[in-house]
């Protein structure tokens, strides 16, 4: 045991050794004593809570010669199913990993085992690992041998995914929701397992790990595995925050923060620097954006619920400099900002310089915080959505629209790309020569064709209804096809080639038709008409098997 990973020596080899599952332990224990074992246990939770390890628990204390539910002890020298269990050897205990033998060959094979009793155990038992990865076939084949399987076997299905797997299933299986582990339950853990290995490590340390790790025991003792390693490296020095932030790839809180005080202010030089010595610290991009995530929260908090207190995962240097830079900040500010950083988090997934897209990321931020330059280019060049959906039903005039209370940050919420400006307020100097008279539908179905406009005519034949036609107005009803936009690219284009407003409004006529359908209708009438004349007769009976499909003049 001195030589393995402390993960696996450190493994609970009783129920009392389980962290944060004390409740799911005891009423499996209370099982056992009462014999009221169920024929199939499923186990679910995050990596590294102790599934797997709770299955060959309750393989052992039903197959244990002593009373090992209540803690009694099998010794070396008797012949105890124990061991061999823990070492997974055991001959009654199959474990079988369903993510490789995920078809129903493999559950015919485990059902034609299960037909026979066990060799020297009590049970014989089944543990299969993450049981959603198996195919919708296996698990049907499974279901008449879970529900009624021989008396001395049990099934143990664990997994991660539990909401893959079939109801049929979960309904023949006695669930247990393996819960996150808190970070002060792990802190203790980690802080015994060090002091068994000899390790110097602070309690801050400690803490960053138990909080990086989020909930999952392993994964926790995995990283104090790492950190104490590097403590022999370096002359058996104590392990620091630091020492364990650098190992990560993790930045300095207050760093953070200070660099969130710099983007707030618009010192777009300090925060670059900031960042870059954060970069050459050896930062981790998307550990750098879920810290910069949680700051966000953070204002938000101090924002929503006034000072922070007691909370372990910020320090009262960070708590006061929050306080301080909270004042200049809003909860519209922080929304955006939020969108802002998920939206990075999936484009370092395409750019491939993740230095770069957290540089632009920075920038991105400073310039959204310039809400003084926001609302003076807005109040310049943007008509809000509101305005532009007015167009249907009434006209605009510039007098009515009031930009004085556009919200820079609603509409950057929604879309946080870029503010663009709309060709509406920009055509107010159309030249006189390019105006144009559209005095019917056909002079705009026209006009459309010869600007190349193709979607925009497409609605105008196929998707929109006309009911009627007047200059300056236009009134239609229109079909569930339409583009989302149309309405605002019509209005913008009639402004464009008439120079003046149009008024688009809906009505509900059931019985207008589109121009296709005219058209439609008029070619299967001229059809119709053309079949009962002498000509087409003659040639229908000369020619049986003929269908008249186009009639074209030349």
């Amino acid at each position: 045991m001195t030589n393995k990973i402390l993960a696996l020596k450190y493994r609970p080899q009783e129920f009392k050794d389980l962290i944060g599952q004390e409740v799911m332990a005891q009423t499996i224990t209370n099982a056992i004593k009462l014999g009221k074992t169920p024929n199939a246990y499923l186990l679910t939770g995050i990596r590294g809570v102790g599934k797997t390890t709770t299955a060959r628990l309750i393989a052992k204390a039903l197959n244990c010669t002593k009373n090992f539910s209540i803690g009694e002890k099998c010794s070396a020298s008797e012949n105890c199913h124990c061991k061999e269990i823990v070492d997974s050897n055991h001959m009654d205990v199959l474990e079988m990993d369903a993510a490789s033998k995920t078809g129903i060959d493999d559950i015919r094979e485990l059902i034609e085992s299960s037909k026979y009793s066990p060799t020297s155990a009590k049970f014989k038992i089944f543990i299969i690992d993450e049981v959603h990865m198996l195919s919708k076939q296996a698990f049907n084949g499974l279901l008449k041998t879970l529900e009624e399987p021989p008396q001395s076997l049990k099934f143990i299905l664990a997994t991660t995914e539990v909401r893959k797997i079939p109801v049929t299933i979960l309904s023949r299986c006695q669930r247990f929701d393996l819960k996150r582990v808190n970070v002060d339950e792990i802190c203790a853990h980690l802080k015994k397992i060090a002091s068994k290995e000899k390790g110097n490590i602070t309690d801050d340390a400690l803490r960053l790990i138990a909080r990086t790790s989020e909930g999952s025991v392993r994964d926790s003792i995995s990283l104090l595995d790492r950190s104490l390693i590097s403590q022999t490296t370096q002359n058996d020095k104590t392990i620091q925050e630091q020492d364990v932030r650098e190992m990560l790839g993790l930045a300095d809180k207050s760093k953070i923060i200070s660099l969130f005080k710099d983007v707030l202010s618009g010192n777009e030089k300090d925060a670059l620097k900031i960042l870059k010595s954060l970069i050459n610290d050896g930062l981790d991009a998307k550990n750098f954006l879920n810290d910069i995530l949680e700051v966000l929260y953070l204002f938000s908090r101090r924002i929503n619920l006034g000072p922070i207190e007691k909370d372990v995962s910020i320090s009262e240097s960070e708590m006061k400099m929050i306080d301080q830079y909270s004042k200049n900040i809003d909860m519209q500010d922080l929304g955006l900002f939020w969108q802002l950083t998920i939206k990075t988090i999936d484009d370092l997934r395409i750019v491939s310089n993740e230095n770069l897209t957290l540089e632009m990321y920075i920038m991105q931020l400073i310039h959204l915080k310039n809400l003084d330059e926001i609302k003076n280019e807005t109040n310049e060049n943007f008509v809000p959505q509101d305005e532009k959906d007015s167009l249907l039903g009434k006209k605009i005039d510039d007098k009515k629209i009031d930009k004085s209370k556009n919200s820079p940050i609603k509409n950057q919420l929604k879309n946080t790309n870029q503010i663009r400006t709309s060709p509406i307020e920009n055509l107010s100097n159309i030249g006189e020569n390019s105006k144009i008279e559209v005095t019917s539908f056909q002079d705009l179905l026209d006009k459309s064709e010869k600007e190349k406009e193709i979607e925009l005519k497409y609605d105008l034949e196929r998707n929109v209804k006309l009911v009627s036609f007047n200059k300056g107005k236009i009134d239609i009803c229109f079909n569930e096809k339409l583009n989302k936009n149309f309405i605002k690219n019509l209005t913008e284009k009639l402004l464009m080639w008439t120079g003046e407003r149009w008024i688009i409004s809906l009505s509900k006529n059931k019985e207008a038709k589109s121009v296709y359908e005219k058209n439609l209708e008029s070619k299967n009438k001229e059809i119709e008409e053309y079949k009962n004349s002498k000509e087409a007769k003659e040639f229908q009976a000369a020619f049986p098997d003929a269908k008249l499909l186009e009639i074209k003049e030349e």
